[in-house]
């Protein structure tokens, strides 16, 4: 039998990670899974809180916050399974979830990447991901395929290609990680898990989703709150993403449009909203990619 390796990661959730290894514990076998927690820098050590949930659980504590790459990177680093199943701390799963993810990727070898069906936790009726479309590398913009639509089964017999996984949910398989790589750990949060597709689609390998199983998310339906970490990454991630993943012509083009356009609109509508305090980091964002190269490890801002 094949082990599948569950990788999760907290930072400063220890009620919803725990709630997320009963469900794993309820959801799964134990001689199919391990299951691999990172603390990422977390401000209270709840080590032995989360080993009462699962008492197998394979713990690791990092001293810092490496970001969502970095805390799933740290994981895989010590993985045994064939398969490894990345799963956000804030999602509940199904009982069939690993088994049907792992015998996509045994029936098609040029599967590189899959996620499932995911559904709103609070509203399960409510599907949040059923792919994504390819994206328009001019705007850096694509769509989630089924986002928001009410869940009627309509995706359930359905397993296909598709434009990017969903970095709540995605499995692949170890070995392929020894040419392809890890997730890159200059993004720190957001592009990262389309970067990392994009890398599987350089290598050959296929993009998937499968709406045979699901997983629900407690992620909010309503737009997140406004923060300078957010504003200032998703800035700064969004023309670091093109930068690495398209021409040079092409990284001009975007650059015209997202520093003469996209960014501009973004500002007024700060303003709109009276948040002054969030103009400086779409500045900061632009001007970190204009002032680093594209393979920095540098992040521009100190966590």
């Amino acid at each position: 039998m094949s082990l599948t390796s569950i990788i999760t990661v907290n930072f400063n959730q220890p009620l919803v990670t725990i709630a997320f290894l009963e469900s794993i514990k309820v959801n799964t076998k134990q001689n199919e899974v391990e299951i691999i927690l990172v603390d990422n820098g977390s401000n209270e050590d709840c080590h032995q809180k989360f080993k009462d949930t699962y008492p197998d659980l394979i713990y690791i504590r990092s001293d810092k916050n490496l970001g969502f790459a970095g805390g799933n990177n740290l994981g895989i680093g010590i993985a045994k399974g064939d398969f490894l199943l990345l799963l956000n701390n804030d999602t509940e799963i199904t009982p069939n979830l690993v088994a049907i993810l792992s015998t996509e990727l045994e029936n098609d070898g040029e599967i590189g990447l899959i996620s499932p069906l995911l559904l709103y936790y609070d509203q399960p009726e409510i599907i949040q991901y059923a792919g994504f479309t390819e994206m328009n590398y001019i705007t850096c913009r694509n769509q989630g395929i089924g986002s928001m639509d009410i869940n009627k089964g309509q995706y359930n017999e359905i397993s296909r290609e598709t434009g990017f996984c969903h970095g709540a949910a995605m499995m692949c398989r170890r070995e392929d990680l020894l040419s392809i790589g890890l997730m890159e750990e200059q993004f720190f949060l957001y592009y990262e898990e389309l970067d990392w597709c994009e890398k599987f689609k350089r290598a050959g390998k296929k993009i998937w989703f499968t709406g045979r199983t699901q997983v629900f998310h407690k992620e909010s339906m309503s737009v997140g709150k406004e923060s300078i970490i957010k504003t200032y990454f998703m800035t700064r991630n969004r023309m670091l993403y093109i930068r690495r993943n398209t021409s040079s012509i092409n990284t001009l083009i975007f650059s015209l449009y997202y520093i003469g356009l996209a960014c501009p609109k973004q500002i007024v509508l700060y303003l709109k909203k009276g948040r002054k305090d969030l103009i400086k980091w779409v500045f900061r964002g632009i001007t970190w990619n204009l002032t680093h190269s594209k393979n920095s490890k540098e992040l521009g801002f100190k966590i």
